[in-house]
């Protein structure tokens, strides 16, 4: 049975799942405390409410400062989980200005933490989650203890990350004002009104600015390079949900092959044949690490696991050949009417219990309750009808819903423009990593945007002069699994922004310390050399894809 926590968790996955250690976060600065110190030109002001311009289109409803005295900062508990505690956190102030764009009916909240010692002149923008355009926890008090004046933004919408209740007017018809604000217009004014915010206090205009963000902070990210790209300097975003409108429906494809073919695997099950095809494809990069460097070139047939028996919760469970057919159709991802690939499916080797886990009832019944993100797209989105009920979904409406979604919502949240030229002409760096074992977004979206930026703006070579994109083997999403993660991607954007060192290679390492890799920039991937220590990053090569 799917554990309650598991499901919790894979409710509210997007950016809540990066890590926000000093390591992942804190080291991100680029500057030591002696350079924090030089930079910090002017003194700050007194933490007071400021004037502040409204961005075009909205009206100011209010200005609030309050201080913070700094220290060791902790977070409340969460259905999900808490952040650890952040320790040596300078004293702030944090501004939240309430805004409106009248005839919407909206109250979109931006908040800008200011430390009052040790600002770098750097602002950094914080991305949100799932369905939340924002975070004034954790990730905006690590921006402060690392220099930054941290902006985040609610969008006008809730903060719990799955409530998509806002979408919908009380007439049942989509909220378009909010939609817009979610999807791309609370980010840039938030951007505007940290930066004169942030003068405002400091009295020195912002020297550079940044956005860091993963999966639905990725999106963000992209969707500010793409429309706003004279927004942030340098531009983080991991595991971005970029070509929305697709993966939020090609998600739900688990639910719907169990659904339509009537068989629910077990999650023992759906482990099983995960594990199989890890120890099938694992060797075939030279190290067996329990990490499959490329789930696209592994050819693992689910059928081989037919008549196994696996141990499950004290049972004993077969394997059977209509359980493979589903695993087979889940591993390739969603076909329309006529069998024709719509998206990429889940990867080998990632864990498939958060978009296929399953559930039993009282009496030991199995059912697949789908992937919230994908859920409430359909429902609220696609349907207008909150209640719908997704697991009655055939094959063929479930490719109409593919195609519904791309045609009503690219132009607004697709996230999927491929001309960057404009991002480029500003000097914009755009850096992103992937994990090749992401379970909630699978990589091939982000894979497929980039080709397609390579197609529109001249190849991989004039691509990767302002936008490089790392796959990081065995990573999940945003961070965690198998593999080992940048340590410092943030540093990395810095040191490109600022000093014109485009990042050859990504350090990382694995989330216990004990396993290092150097991550490389597409079209090159990282590669065991067949000699030394494969726990460690010099053993590692940057080879052609």
């Amino acid at each position: 049975m799917l554990r309650t926590a598991k499901l919790m968790a894979a409710a509210l996955p997007l950016a809540a799942l990066i890590p926000l250690t000093a390591t992942a976060a804190g080291a991100a600065t680029g500057a030591g405390p002696a350079d924090v110190t030089a930079r910090a030109a002017g003194a700050a002001a007194a933490c007071s409410s400021v004037p502040v311009s409204a961005p075009a289109g909205a009206k100011i409803e209010s200005v609030r400062a309050e201080h913070h005295a700094g220290g060791t900062i902790t977070f409340p508990a969460t259905p999900f989980s808490a952040p650890p505690p952040i320790k040596d956190v300078p004293p702030y102030c944090e501004m939240t200005v309430t805004l409106t764009h009248p005839g919407a009916g909206d109250h979109v909240k931006v908040a800008v933490a200011m430390p009052e010692t040790g600002w770098t002149g750097r602002l950094q923008g914080v991305g949100g989650s799932a369905y939340a355009a924002g975070d004034f926890g954790a990730p905006l008090v690590q921006a402060v203890k690392d220099g930054y004046s941290g902006v985040t933004t609610d969008a006008g919408v809730p903060l719990t990350g799955l409530d998509t209740t806002w979408a919908l007017t009380s007439g049942g018809e989509i909220n378009k004002p909010l939609l817009t604000n979610f999807a791309t217009r609370s980010v840039h004014e938030s951007a505007q009104i940290g930066k004169e915010v942030t003068k405002r206090f400091y009295n020195r205009t912002v020297s550079y600015a940044y956005w860091n963000g993963c999966s639905t902070g990725g999106r963000q990210g992209y969707a500010e390079a793409q429309k706003y790209p004279k927004d942030f300097d340098g531009i983080l975003a991991n595991a971005p949900a970029v070509q929305w409108t697709q993966f939020a429906v090609a998600t739900l494809w688990p639910q719907i092959v169990m659904n339509q073919e009537k068989t629910f695997l077990s999650n023992c099950v759906l482990d099983a044949f995960r594990k199989a095809a890890i120890k099938a494809c694992d060797p075939r990069d030279g190290v067996t690490d329990g990490i499959i460097d490329q789930p696209d070139r592994c050819g693992y047939d689910p059928r081989t696991m037919v008549g196994t028996k696996v141990a499950c919760e004290g049972k004993e469970i077969t394997v059977t050949a209509a359980d493979a057919a589903v695993m087979r159709k889940i591993w390739a991802g969603p076909v329309d009417e006529r069998g024709r690939s719509l998206w990429p499916g889940l990867p080998k080797g990632a864990d498939p219990s958060w978009l296929a886990g399953t559930k039993a009832d009282d009496d030991g019944n199995l059912s697949a309750p789908g992937f919230p993100v994908a859920v409430g797209w359909v429902q609220t989105f696609l349907k207008q009808q909150p209640g719908f009920d997704t697991s009655k979904i055939t094959y063929s409406e479930f490719a109409d819903l593919f195609r519904r979604s791309v045609k009503r919502f690219d132009d607004v949240i697709g996230t999927s423009d491929p001309d960057l030229s404009a991002f480029r002409r500003t000097g914009g760096k755009l850096l992103t990593f992937v994990g090749t074992d992401d379970q909630l977004i699978p990589p091939g979206g982000t894979l497929y945007y980039r080709d397609r930026v390579e197609r529109e703006m001249g190849g991989a070579r004039r691509v990767n002069d302002f936008y490089r994109l790392f796959l990081a083997p065995g990573v999940e999403h945003c961070g965690g699994g198998s593999g080992a993660a940048p340590t410092d991607a943030l540093g990395a954007l810095v040191n490109w922004v600022e000093k014109g060192k485009a990042p050859a290679t990504l350090a990382a390492k694995t989330a216990d310390g004990a396993r290092s890799r150097d991550l490389c920039p597409l079209p090159q991937v990282s590669r065991y050399t067949g000699h030394g220590d494969p726990a460690v990053a010099s053993s590692y090569r940057c080879a052609r894809h």
